[in-house]
């Protein structure tokens, strides 16, 4: 699973992040652990969860530069578990320049996540679709 997220120009720190729910984790574990990662960057301390997590790169290398991305590797049972995906504010150009009153509107991004399986015979589109279509909670 790839899993990538643009917010901002190149001259500007980008205004998302994200993360993914883990394996054995709750919904609610979930949220307060996006939400202490929103609240440690608004107060300049960085990456507080930035362990490996299967991820390739890793929340410090991909939390660098406008356009994060990174690679998620694990069983397709382990990925079926991993069913939230979090997006989430950070600081940008809207709080290096706080006298332009834009932290109050939204703010546009784009989330893309990519899923191959090595079988080419199981249909996947299918039943994600399914769900997505039905299940997209903002």
């Amino acid at each position: 699973m790839s899993v990538g997220g643009s917010g901002g120009t190149a001259t500007h720190r980008t205004t998302s992040a994200f993360k993914v729910k883990r394996a054995l984790e709750s919904i609610d574990a979930f949220r307060v652990r996006i939400n202490k990662a929103a609240v440690a960057e608004k107060e300049g301390l960085g990456a507080i969860d930035a362990g490996a997590d299967d991820w390739v790169l890793g929340e410090r290398l991909r939390n660098v530069g406008s356009i994060h991305s990174d690679y998620w590797r694990g069983t397709a049972a382990d990925l079926a578990q991993r069913s939230a995906i979090g997006v989430y504010p950070v600081g940008g150009w809207w709080k290096e320049n706080p006298s332009h009153h834009r932290y109050l509107r939204t703010a546009r991004y784009a989330l893309i996540v990519s899923v191959r399986a090595p079988n080419g015979t199981i249909d996947i589109y299918s039943p994600v679709s399914v769900q997505l279509a039905t299940q997209i909670e903002i």
